[in-house]
């Protein structure tokens, strides 16, 4: 593996531009693994602001980078992503599947969180390592959690069944909402466990249908989990009963997947980019931090 100065100093003194040395590791594990490769990177460590979450926008990245590739190799997807809407995970994972079918692996080098860990789902296999993290599925509508909108309704309703001096207070409580918000939580929650139960049952469980709502039951449940970017490590995604295939177990992938993560990190470090589509044969769109500029 090269490690992280190791890669800074041959981006330094390259000749080529960061994004030749990017291409280049990435090439490298397709060629390893005999498996065509797409990287999905989101800059939200580092950055705050710009095209940072899974939005209906990414969808153009996937169809430019899946464009060429021979669907018989199958595709590994790598994902680092702090999540975002629901509905455009559905269109990129209906999209992916429509080329590659069940033949299609997600690798998390460092975290997937939310929507990227219902991508990861709808893999037949998930290759993680000790540092790597996926996290719950609960939906968050407006930037609050679908399940707390659920809880707050329920408690104004079973509070006020004992205290029905209590309405002016939970009418100030419960004003924040705006109509129909409830429902809104509801479907949400509902849509969210359809498609991971939809997406395990049918590739990475396809066989056994009977681990699907134990493993969605934990990972859509805001009581257990508390807070939406709890963090799963591997051995924990392995206790909930994901497919799970260590990185370590196979050094040189380790190395060649931690290779392409240093790379796509300093690659933001370095530039205004903020999210990266790419494959490994080069083809790339790139999301800049200031609207509207992208290439």
């Amino acid at each position: 593996m090269a490690e992280w100065g190791e890669i800074l100093k041959e981006i330094n003194t390259a000749v080529v531009p960061v994004d030749a040395i990017r291409r280049k590791y990435l090439a490298e594990l397709s060629a390893y693994t005999k498996r065509n490769t797409i990287a999905y990177y989101s800059a939200f460590l580092t950055k705050t602001t710009g095209n940072l979450s899974i939005n209906d926008n990414d969808m153009n990245g996937f169809m430019a980078t899946i464009k060429g590739l021979d669907p018989e190799l199958g595709l590994d997807l790598i994902l680092h992503t702090p999540g975002g809407a629901i509905t455009a995970a559905e269109s990129i994972v209906n999209y992916i599947k429509s080329k590659f079918g069940n033949n299609f692996r997600v690798i998390v080098p460092q975290i997937a969180m939310s929507a990227g860990t219902m991508i990861a789902c709808s893999s037949k296999e998930i290759i993680m390592g000790k540092q790597s993290s996926l996290g719950p599925i609960d939906p968050q509508i407006m930037g609050v959690p679908a399940y707390n909108v659920t809880w707050e309704f329920d408690e104004a309703q079973k509070d006020l069944e004992k205290n029905p001096n209590n309405v002016p207070f939970w009418s100030i409580r419960l004003r924040q909402f705006p109509a129909a918000f409830l429902k809104n939580a509801w479907d949400a929650i509902q849509l969210s466990t359809e498609l991971a139960t939809t997406w395990l049952s049918s590739n990475m469980f396809e066989k056994s249908p009977d681990k699907v709502e134990s493993i969605v039951s934990q990972l859509n449940n805001h009581e257990d989990t508390k807070v939406h970017d709890r963090h799963f490590n591997i051995e924990k995604c392995k206790e909930i009963g994901l497919n799970i295939y260590p990185m370590e177990n196979d050094n040189v992938l380790q190395d060649k997947i931690l290779s392409v993560h240093h790379a796509f990190m300093i690659s933001f470090d370095s530039t205004a980019c903020v999210k990266i589509v790419e494959n490994n044969n080069g083809k790339t769109v790139l999301s800049i931090s200031n609207p509207g500029a992208s290439k």
